[in-house]
């Protein structure tokens, strides 16, 4: 049986991810835990959203699945925070002869829900069609994500993928600040990097890992694999941690980026990969936000946003001038492309004017007056003008990412693209 479950949690405190944690114990009175714990996140532009936007699916070989039904359900009721307008859960049960039936249709649910907006009555409608078991509360947004996570689940081999550590808090602890050694994080990310990322920001020495809502969850540990997120995590001086999971994820994957062909394709609520060629230079709006305008072969402009939680990013940002020719990945909001990543694939010449060199003693001629050219005072040496001159760039053209503390889940940092390079291409 797979387990989907999605939306138990709020602004103000629980996880989704938790209760997947506590299932993990529960569930195997009724069975064994097939696999891994999925956490999957979807559409980060989603505004009704709680936190991550994030499901959990488990896999587990039961006899009795009417009491794993009953028993999730009522976990859900008890911890999920139900009070929130936007906390809206919802499971879904799906038998293992039904895999084999449900495969397509749930995997294209999946992508649709990480790329897409999906409808709650959608959702509703595909359980009604493909019987399956399920448990809406309120009104059942949750279910979007479950059956998402349970797509996830059944096409593992077919998807990218990473591992998260999370440890959690004692739950006399919930609400309160969390005791960490910060230079414990620092350590573990100079053992462990690149095979873990996001564990600190080491320009603008932030721990990263850690977050600062009221939920259980006490830190994060991402990785490429299951050993070396738990090497991490022991590295890490903390509070007593009351229990941990590791779960396999689609973060930092990119899974949710669509290539957009052109400007005028492009939606809200959408990410995407996107090509032109910078045709507004970067103006600093107040509060620090850095907006520049792209344009497509077909002359269609969007904006372009490096906002102010992207730090030293926007100095990169700055450096761009009209005609630099760019691909973006990035997600749009209210008509403006969020940047996550930036490749400057080439850039445009920038001149300079200044002033006549002297041919007889080298030093720079000075004006004569408005419209009269330049004079050299000492040799009497003119020039009607001033000198053109073709200027250095402060920036190549490569790939360049925001930093850790402004990363999104499901951005793929480019240390992963890097080590994936330096397997296809181990001469490097």
């Amino acid at each position: 049986m797979i387990i989907g479950i999605d939306d138990t949690d709020s602004n103000e405190g629980m996880c989704t991810t938790y209760l997947g944690a506590l299932l993990l114990e529960e569930l195997q009175e009724y069975g064994n835990i097939e696999t891994l714990p999925l956490l999957v996140r979807l559409n980060p532009t989603i505004p009704y959203k709680t936190r991550g936007n994030a499901a959990v699916a488990l896999k587990l070989k039961t006899d009795c699945p009417e009491k794993v039904i009953a028993h999730v359900t009522s976990r859900i009721e008890e911890l999920a925070r139900m009070e929130c307008e936007k906390t809206n859960p919802g499971a879904v049960f799906i038998q293992d002869k039904d895999y084999g039936r449900l495969r397509p249709v749930l995997m294209r649910f999946l992508e649709e829900a990480v790329r897409d907006v999906i409808e709650i009555k959608k959702a509703k409608d595909l359980i009604s069609i493909l019987g399956i078991a399920s448990k809406g509360f309120k009104n059942g947004r949750g279910l979007i994500g479950a059956l998402a996570a349970c797509g996830a689940m059944l096409d593992q081999d077919g998807l990218d993928f990473t591992f998260e550590h999370l440890a959690y808090r004692q739950k006399d602890r919930w609400g309160t600040p969390r005791e960490v050694d910060k230079k414990s994080f620092f350590e573990a990310d100079k053992e462990t990097y690149p095979e873990t990322w996001d564990t600190v920001d080491l320009t603008n020495r932030l721990v990263v890992c850690v977050p600062h809502s009221a939920d259980p969850v006490l830190f994060g540990i991402r990785g490429e694999s299951p050993e070396i997120v738990n090497k991490a995590a022991s590295l890490i001086r903390a509070e007593p941690v009351e229990r941990f999971a590791v779960y396999r994820t689609n973060q930092g994957t990119d899974m949710h980026l669509l290539p957009a062909q052109n400007i005028a394709e492009t939606r809200d609520m959408h990410s995407y990969r996107l090509e032109g060629t910078v045709s507004a230079a970067p103006k600093t709006l107040e509060g620090g936000h850095v907006i520049f305008a792209v344009r497509d072969r077909e002359g269609a402009e969007i904006d372009c946003a490096a906002f102010e939680p992207t730090k030293n990013f926007r100095s990169l940002i700055r450096k761009l001038v009209p005609g630099d020719l760019i691909c973006l990945s990035g997600s749009v909001t209210s008509g403006t492309l969020n940047i996550e990543k930036i490749e400057i694939k080439s850039l445009a010449p920038v001149y300079r004017e200044e002033n006549p060199i002297c041919p007889e003693c080298g030093k720079h001629m000075k004006s004569s007056g408005k419209g009269q050219g330049f004079r050299c005072k000492k040799c009497g040496t003119d020039s009607p003008s001033k000198v053109r001159f073709e200027g250095d760039r402060d920036l190549d053209p490569g790939l360049y990412e925001v930093p850790p503390c402004a990363r999104r889940h499901l951005a793929k940092p480019l240390v992963r693209e890097e080590r994936r390079d330096m397997r296809l291409n181990p001469a490097r």
